[in-house]
């Protein structure tokens, strides 16, 4: 990431915190108006060059979204597009940022959205066939969207439904468990903890669980959020990844560090 972009996330955050609290709908016009954007490399260009003052964005903006997306999606669009980022691509994933934020704050008390992104990776993880209807670039936007609506009707909040709706249908270049599982940090972070994704051969205590809460949140500084999985190839240890970064002390790893020193 490069340092505009950084700039940019703390812009476009700082005006979703003084927006206050939006409703799902301004969260789903972001991520439309995201893949709108993402199809259109003629819009990108426009609402990406440096050159570009911010009035003349806004109303391009206000041209081709005004009428159809809420007053604080629009709102939140312009200050995206009025930032610098390092590429086109950044600029997306801004957008998806500030969407997913945006769904976030809309869901009820007590919603746990990361909670449900989780748990529908770790289905499609376990399922080659669902896996590859969800990510194929062969398969139809219109059947994905579909086959999740089917998948996650009355068994997930709107706002997880919403967010992976559009990342099937936007996943730019990512695999489904990446997409859903940065979709879910990215909610985390915007409720104040953090997610580790703890990796064991055989499942933790919950005393070995509460252990190793305190010692990463001692360390990161704020609260853990938990997604265990169990995943007997690692042969025992533990890998842990929170965000992009892993610390992985599983026997398999240190196995295949052996080999290729060996090798070498």
């Amino acid at each position: 990431m490069g340092s505009a972009t950084r700039g940019a996330l703390a812009g476009t955050r700082a005006a979703l915190a003084e927006l206050g609290r939006a409703e799902l709908p301004v969260a789903e016009g972001l991520l439309a108006a995201g893949r709108v954007i993402g199809a259109s490399s003629q819009l990108r260009t426009a609402l990406t060059d440096a050159e570009a003052d911010a009035a003349q964005k806004r109303a391009l903006i206000e041209r081709v979204f005004g009428s159809q997306l809420p007053a604080a999606s629009v709102s939140l669009l312009v200050a995206a597009a009025s930032s610098r980022w390092s590429s086109g691509d950044d600029f997306l994933a801004g957008i998806e940022d500030l969407g997913y934020r945006v769904a976030t704050d809309s869901a009820a008390e007590g919603v746990d959205i990361d909670a449900e992104l989780f748990a529908f990776d770790r289905a499609v993880a376990s399922d080659a066939e669902l896996e590859l209807a969800l990510g194929s670039k062969l398969s139809a936007a219109e059947a994905k969207t579909k086959l999740v609506d089917r998948l996650l009707d009355g068994k997930a909040a709107p706002q997880t439904v919403a967010i992976v709706r559009h990342l099937v249908q936007q996943p730019r270049g990512r695999r489904i468990g990446e997409a859903l599982r940065h979709a879910a940090s990215v909610v985390a972070d915007q409720r104040g903890f953090d997610v580790a994704t703890v990796t064991t051969a055989v499942a933790l205590s919950a005393e070995q669980l509460g252990r190793l809460e305190k010692g990463l949140a001692a360390q990161a500084g704020r609260p853990i959020r938990f997604d265990t999985i169990v995943d007997p190839t690692l042969i025992g240890g533990v890998r842990i990844q929170i965000g992009d970064d892993v610390i992985d002390g599983s026997v398999a790893s240190r196995l295949g560090s052996l080999r290729q020193k060996l090798a070498g």
